[in-house]
């Protein structure tokens, strides 16, 4: 469980708590001068942002900048990595080392999600296995943590919704571990207000600030596991001056959907965009950037990277 968490953050965890409360992502600056203010922004919000629903958090400021349907209850895909590596950074114990039974390579194939391109047999830690989740959004890896953290797939979603009780995440529900759309395409849901709320608790953490900033990472080859790179699916990381996190997520019902985070001469700013489209993956990348030059008060445009020719769910 989170108790460690929730008990810091305890009055927080009030499903009447303002977005305001929740904790920043870096220390306040040392030295007494003002925080840096933002340039003026257009009382309109962000232009061009086709999400069906997003929030833009100051965390400087502590305030919501902007937001759309921000607390519509909405399918979250692997957005929903982001509490399961919650979990188990707050369990503890991350150089356990966990076996991957060959029963985790064959859900993910068999649910058409991403994977980490783990093999049955090796034996990895569960830090190790926090970067095959949380940068190439492994469903693979996900379901061997949830396993060894659960213990058993249910014992771990049931820790997961009681995470989500003990945070104020009232509108979220997890049915899984990783956001594939079983039992249905629409079992778990949250809001936009949630999971930025849920973006402040992990980024807190510094184990998970340091995962999600990745581009990349590699292990080489040892006489327990095979060698691996995995490439963070944020390409926002990529091309987004000042871009730190965090998570990709993606099916047909979640459409291309993005929860992020920024921080540039002293200002840091949280966000989502959920469903920015259906056809095209780049569109959760060109709104998170829009709605981060807005809160800035920078201008774009930015170049977008191609389009990713993956089309398993992440």
């Amino acid at each position: 469980m989170i108790t460690a968490l929730a008990a810091r953050h305890r009055a927080m965890a009030l499903a009447a708590l303002p977005l305001a409360a929740v904790p920043p992502l870096v220390a306040a600056p040392a030295r007494a001068a003002a925080p840096v203010r933002a340039a003026a922004r257009p009382a309109a919000g962000p232009s061009g942002v086709v999400a069906k629903s997003a929030l833009l958090y100051d965390v400087t400021d502590g305030a919501t900048a902007w937001s759309r349907a921000a607390d519509t209850e909405r399918p979250i895909a692997s957005i929903t990595k982001v509490m399961t590596a919650l979990v188990v950074l707050h369990d503890g114990g991350l150089d356990r080392k966990i076996t991957i039974r060959r029963r985790y390579l064959a859900y993910a194939k068999r649910h058409d999600g991403s994977t980490a391109g783990l093999h049955a047999g090796d034996r990895l830690t569960a830090r190790q296995l926090l970067n095959a989740l949380l940068l190439p959004s492994g469903c693979d890896a996900a379901y061997a943590l949830a396993d060894a953290y659960g213990p058993g797939k249910d014992g771990f979603v049931a820790k997961m919704n009681d995470a989500a009780r003990e945070l104020g995440l009232d509108h979220t529900t997890y049915a899984n571990f990783d956001g594939l759309p079983w039992p249905t395409a629409t079992s778990t849901r949250s809001t936009a207000r949630d999971q930025v709320r849920l973006a402040g608790y992990a980024m807190d953490d510094g184990t998970f600030r340091a995962t999600v900033a990745r581009r990349t990472y590699r292990l080489a080859r040892t006489r327990t596991h095979h060698a691996y790179r995995w490439t963070n699916t944020n390409r926002l990381l990529r091309f987004y001056k000042g871009a730190i996190g965090i998570k990709t997520g993606t099916t047909d019902a979640a459409g291309y959907s993005l929860v992020f985070a920024a921080r540039r001469g002293g200002r840091t700013f949280t966000g989502i965009v959920l469903n920015s489209s259906t056809t095209d993956e780049r569109a959760r990348f060109t709104d998170a950037a829009r709605m981060l030059d807005w809160g800035f008060g920078t201008a774009g445009p930015h170049r977008v990277p191609p389009a990713d020719t993956d089309t398993d769910t992440d």
